[in-house]
């Protein structure tokens, strides 16, 4: 059988050494025409797939069910071959990854091998969770075809069906972060790094919210930070998501106006706080009110702690972390992430979500 192996970029010739070692009688063509992380292996022994994926620097193996010279009619000729391998009433999709200069894309590819699969079974496209996935990879003048499981495929995407989404959580919770004082140089590398958070969450909002007068210039210092932080999140962001993302909206409000305004209806507030019951001690509580609210306001301190009159006008004042303090950077992700464990179990019990 012949296989393509993946590496990390410039790791390809340490896994081809491993993979001579664990097939010695294996043709290795490690970089086939020059393209890094790739490696082209023919092997007859029987268990060369198993012993491929026992390599750590190998990261994926993708069996080669048919080659065919790298021209648009040879590919699509191949789906007489491709359709065997597809079953009635089984969706597909077709991925390609094309290298090289060619007098066709990529698209090109997916369309025309798509529609003659599709004339030839009657199997419906479905792009986002096939149950098949035909994968070409043309590398120089060849191209290699592969049908592979669906779930095999999705195993290792980020956004699957079976995932629940964390952003319908985050999208209702308020940050409410005391600013971050002292040198200027200090304040606003403090302020990137929770501007970063903030945006990295796609919270609803993130309030700055000093309890009293403050330095002008320290407050314009720690914003300036946020600013910067939110911006170089949201741009890797745009680049990294299939869909559109916002940037959070910021604000800088009193820290008690804040406590004042959102005391509403459906709206609960937490002050996260070593002096309160450890989140094991409220988690099922807590899990079912953030089911049920429209916001959660959240107030994490900042070298100080969230003052203590506060605390009655709080739904929870939890301790994340027993007998530890968070660095202030922290808070925003400690809090959230914690959140989100408990929410996810409430999910789970009321059956929103698979069991594992």
């Amino acid at each position: 059988m012949k296989f393509i192996v993946k590496t990390q970029m410039d790791m390809e010739a340490v896994a081809g050494n491993y993979i001579k070692d664990a097939l010695p009688e294996a043709k290795v063509q490690i970089a086939p025409e020059g393209y890094p992380g790739l490696i082209i292996v023919e092997s007859d022994d029987e268990k060369a797939l198993e012993k491929l994926l026992e390599i750590p620097e190998v990261e994926r193996v993708i069996p080669v069910l048919i080659e065919v010279p790298a021209d648009l009619e040879a590919i699509k000729e191949a789906a007489e071959e491709i359709v065997k391998h597809i079953k009635e009433g089984e969706s597909f999709a077709v991925r390609t990854k094309r290298r090289g200069k060619k007098d066709f894309s990529s698209v090109d590819v997916n369309v025309v091998l798509g529609a003659r699969i599709k004339d030839l079974t009657g199997a419906e496209v479905n792009l986002s969770w096939p149950d098949k996935v035909v994968q070409v990879e043309i590398i120089g003048d060849k191209a290699y075809i592969s049908v592979i499981p669906g779930e095999e495929y999705l195993k290792y995407r980020k956004y699957t069906p079976d995932k629940p989404d964390c952003r319908k959580l985050f999208k209702k919770v308020s940050i409410v972060q005391m600013p971050y004082w002292g040198d200027y140089k200090t304040a606003r590398a403090f302020g990137e790094k929770i501007g970063r958070a903030a945006q990295a969450f796609e919270v609803k909002e993130l309030i700055i919210a000093p309890k009293e007068k403050m330095n002008a210039y320290e407050l314009m210092a720690f914003i300036r930070g946020v600013k910067e932080g939110q911006e170089s999140r949201y741009q890797i962001q745009r680049e990294a998501y299939p869909w559109e993302v916002e940037k959070v909206p910021i604000y800088v409000w009193d820290l008690y106006q804040v406590i004042r305004d959102k005391r509403r209806n459906r709206r609960l507030i937490i002050i996260t706080d070593p002096k309160g019951p450890t989140l094991n001690e409220v988690k099922e509580k807590l899990a079912r009110d953030m089911y049920y609210v429209k916001e959660i306001v959240v107030l994490i301190g900042s070298r100080e702690g969230i003052p203590r009159g506060l605390f009655r006008f709080a739904d929870y004042v939890v301790d994340l972390a027993p007998y530890m303090t968070f660095a202030t950077e922290h808070g925003i992700p400690a809090t959230l992430i914690a959140l989100w464990t408990i929410y996810e179990e409430e999910l789970r019990k009321r059956g929103e979500i698979g069991e594992d």
